[in-house]
């Protein structure tokens, strides 16, 4: 979508784009899409309608004749490909997002599923001409580095964002926060930005994005310092019952708060003190990446991609393994440190390849065949 919405507001770049939508459900930016001329189809991609879907999927390719299509469905591009018979287009870019051990613990749960994962690997290497992912590391991960696919240029292709969004006032935006949840104005805040895992337990391989090991951590840190708060921002889930029980036990009501979905993640960045992300494994972890243009101190797991590290000084990486007593006296540390200014962080997020300038650009670079793909693995 940022990169739809740029190429329409600069008519010398405007590549028509149309999404096929592989649930068949509407989603939150389908109506935008569409006023931005955007086509959207809603196909489903389900085994029990598998002849549906490829007679539908072929009709859409044989009568608009696309010069390229880029499939974010990992290995299963590689069975879109093939049912897509003789309308593929030239250009075939699989593009991975998601870290591969979510392919094991959400897909992968069954033998048909894996066989089909396999298959579908399989047909990546017979169809792909261009295999991109959100980092490097993820792409090495799904085993796309292997003489198998030595042949089809691959890299980091990264989302872009437009970073001028995060600058502003912190000291105005903390005032602010503080008054939504009737804190103390001189509160330390930790941001925790991500959906809530739909289990409570932190060893659980579907605690994804670490919300248990993030409120065991915020509780540590209340007890450690009274000025201390954590703001919790994303979908909620069942778990959150059980988190807060938790929270209540330690003494920490109101200190630690579930905000649900936010739409001014800006504003909680600029707010805040600390970005806590201690997820289970990243794609890149754009939110790291947003959160540097807002100069907002970050402490990642190690499982995080170091590709989404722009300006050094502002984020530090912390095993899972370290006890949460481990993560909440760094994060203790980052927090008696005076908040950085934004200004000069934000520039140099501006500069690099995250921005929606420079991400657009190098995809009009890939669809028109130039070589933008750095094949090698990460170090």
């Amino acid at each position: 979508m940022e990169v739809l919405r740029f190429w329409r507001s600069h008519p010398t770049r405007n590549p028509q784009m149309d999404f096929l939508v592989t649930s068949g459900k509407a989603g939150v930016f389908d109506e935008e899409a569409q006023q931005l001329g955007a086509e959207v189809f809603y196909v489903p991609f389900q085994r029990n309608h598998l002849i549906k879907f490829t007679r539908e999927f072929r009709r859409i390719l044989s009568e608009v004749r696309y010069d390229a299509i880029h499939d974010h469905s990992d290995y299963v591009s590689g069975l879109h490909y093939f049912l897509a018979g003789r309308h593929l287009p030239s250009l075939r870019i699989t593009h991975v997002h998601n870290p591969s051990y979510q392919m094991k613990t959400n897909y992968g749960v069954t033998f048909v599923r894996r066989l089909t994962a396999m298959i579908g690997k399989k047909l990546v290497a017979r169809y792909a001409t261009c295999i991109a992912g959100t980092s490097r590391q993820v792409l090495e991960e799904y085993g796309f580095y292997s003489p198998e696919f030595n042949s089809i240029p691959k890299g980091a292709l990264h989302c872009g964002f437009g970073p001028e969004r995060f600058l502003g006032d912190p000291a105005e935006a903390k005032t602010r926060l503080c008054e939504e949840f009737g804190w103390p104005t001189d509160s330390r805040i930790i941001l925790f930005a991500g959906r809530i895992d739909r289990s409570a337990d932190p060893t659980d391989s579907q605690a994804h994005k670490n919300a248990p090991i993030a409120v065991e951590v915020g509780i540590e840190s209340c007890r450690r310092d009274s000025r201390v708060r954590m703001l919790l921002a994303g979908e909620l889930s069942p778990a959150v019952p059980t988190l807060q029980r938790r929270i209540d036990a330690g003494e920490c009501s109101g200190k630690i708060v579930f905000a649900g979905v936010r739409r001014d993640i800006e504003h909680l960045m600029l707010a805040s003190d600390l970005l806590l992300f201690p997820s289970r494994g990243e794609g890149l972890g754009m939110v790291a990446v947003e959160a540097q243009a807002a100069g907002l101190p970050i402490i990642a797991s190690t499982s995080v991609p170091r590709e989404c590290v722009v300006i050094e000084e502002l984020i530090r990486f912390l095993p899972l393994s370290d006890s949460p007593a481990a993560w909440s006296e760094v994060a203790l540390e980052v927090l008696r440190a005076p908040r950085p200014k934004p200004k000069k962080f934000n520039e140099a997020v501006t500069s690099s390849d995250f921005t929606t300038e420079n991400s657009a650009r190098k995809l009009l670079e890939l669809y028109s065949g130039s070589t933008m793909i750095d094949s090698s693995p990460p170090r």
